[in-house]
């Protein structure tokens, strides 16, 4: 007499095949949480796959058919948002700070926003115009280095060599500890300001960490200010420091990178 058959576990881990994903992923997917978050939820034993707990985070789902629950709630998928925030000079851009500092979420306190991901940084020192979805594809179309969307600064530095500080930046500056070369797609002069300070325009079409930062430091510039006032054809306008809104429809839509409106300078 044969042995009956198992049944097959809904939680045993499947092949990387196309349609799977891992929990964490699929939980991020889902705009529950982020990947590290999910991780976290799932070493904890608080999801629950198909009504089994599973604390492997290498095991694959269907998060669009898989029974997912979290703290024993049914999650799914969350309709897509998608946010412009003023980020304040001082936060990090980051869901959770090992070092417990103030992060951009400090401002997102609406309990009626589902999880959404920075798209791209600002580092802690800068400020301005930052993107924040749900939508994982949206934001990969925009972060991809050749899709070459512009993204506008406006830059405070000390000094008085404006047009030779635009001439070497123009020519691009080789960083000093990596000796890759840094270039910007275009740098013009705004105004100058009081005590030996000017502000410059710098835009971006593929930037790297802190990417104008290490190109004036290497020409021993000052930056006292860094604000992003534009991304393709959307601009911070009056949106106030910590203040976020909706992107309308037509706003997701352009932001494409083809073309640029002219963007405000920086209040100082």
């Amino acid at each position: 007499m044969t042995a009956p058959k198992k049944k097959s576990d809904p939680t045993s881990a499947r092949p990387a095949t196309i349609g799977t994903v891992s929990i964490p992923r699929g939980l991020s997917k889902l705009g529950v949480c982020s990947r590290s978050e999910g991780e976290r939820l799932v070493e904890a034993g608080r999801v629950r796959i198909n009504g089994r707990v599973v604390r492997d985070i290498s095991v694959r789902i269907v998060p669009e058919t898989d029974a997912i629950e979290v703290d024993g709630a049914r999650v799914g998928k969350v309709g897509h948002v998608y946010l412009a925030l003023n980020k304040p000079r001082g936060l990090v851009t980051t869901r959770d700070d090992p070092q417990g500092r103030a992060t951009i979420y400090d401002c997102l306190t609406d309990p009626s926003l589902p999880f959404v991901g920075p798209v791209g940084r600002l580092d802690k020192a800068s400020e301005g115009l930052l993107l924040l979805t749900n939508d994982s594809r949206w934001s990969a179309r925009l972060l991809e280095p050749s899709s070459h969307v512009d993204k506008i600064y406006h830059v405070q530095v000390r000094g008085t060599e404006h047009e030779a500080t635009i001439a070497r930046v123009t020519a691009g500056v080789a960083d000093r500890e990596t000796g890759e070369l840094l270039t910007v797609k275009r740098i013009s002069l705004l105004r100058t300001g009081s005590r030996s300070s000017a502000w410059f325009e710098v835009v971006l079409d593929e930037g790297k960490n802190r990417h104008i930062r290490r190109v004036l430091t290497a020409l021993g510039v000052d930056v006292l200010r860094l604000v992003r006032v534009g991304i393709g054809s959307l601009a911070l306008g009056t949106l106030g420091k910590g203040e976020w809104r909706m992107l309308t429809e037509d706003e997701v839509r352009s932001l494409s990178g083809e073309g640029t409106k002219p963007v405000r300078p920086a209040r100082e």
